[in-house]
């Protein structure tokens, strides 16, 4: 896969943000389906920066691999905040990272969960606080899997630029 410069100036971004704080990745990955972990490593020296991701695409997978809870999935769904902050909390100690990011959605053909395609969920774990950002891409499968990889890098730049 060729890194367009979107791609590449965010992943620099990330990789500078995270070494000039000594501070350590892991991910969560859903409808990424590991793009994050590709980008990620595409750059030398991401073995200082990632500890890992953990490509969890259904929900069996998810309660497995990440100890999301079945209630979280049974009352609010794959696609949601709250699972997407659940995916973020427990990569974050699978991997034992400073931080971790998930991502969770639908992006498309397809409408899944009777949500709507596009709808993505972005999770943020870092020092103790957790959150969620909703997005609604519009894009192809394609582009949405890409929008969504690029916009946890921001949402988690942001973040820890913000602490």
């Amino acid at each position: 896969m060729i890194m367009d410069e979107n791609e590449i100036k965010a992943v620099e971004m990330l990789h500078d943000l995270l070494k000039s704080r000594g501070l350590r990745l892991a991910a969560a990955e859903s409808c990424t389906a590991g793009l994050i972990g590709h980008l990620v490593t595409t750059l030398s020296g991401s073995s200082a920066i990632f500890n890992g991701t953990a490509v969890c695409y259904n929900n069996d997978a998810k309660m497995a691999v990440l100890g999301v809870q079945p209630a979280t999935l049974d009352q609010y769904g794959a696609i949601s905040s709250e699972t997407a902050i659940e995916m973020a909390e427990r990569a974050r100690f699978l991997f034992d990272a400073d931080c971790a990011v998930s991502t969770t959605g639908n992006l498309g053909p397809d409408a899944q969960e009777d949500k709507q395609v596009g709808l993505v969920y972005i999770g943020i774990s870092y020092k103790g606080y957790t959150d969620a950002v909703e997005l609604v891409l519009d894009g192809s499968r394609l582009e949405n899997r890409q929008q969504a990889a690029l916009a946890a890098f921001d949402l988690l730049c942001s973040f820890i630029k913000s602490k």
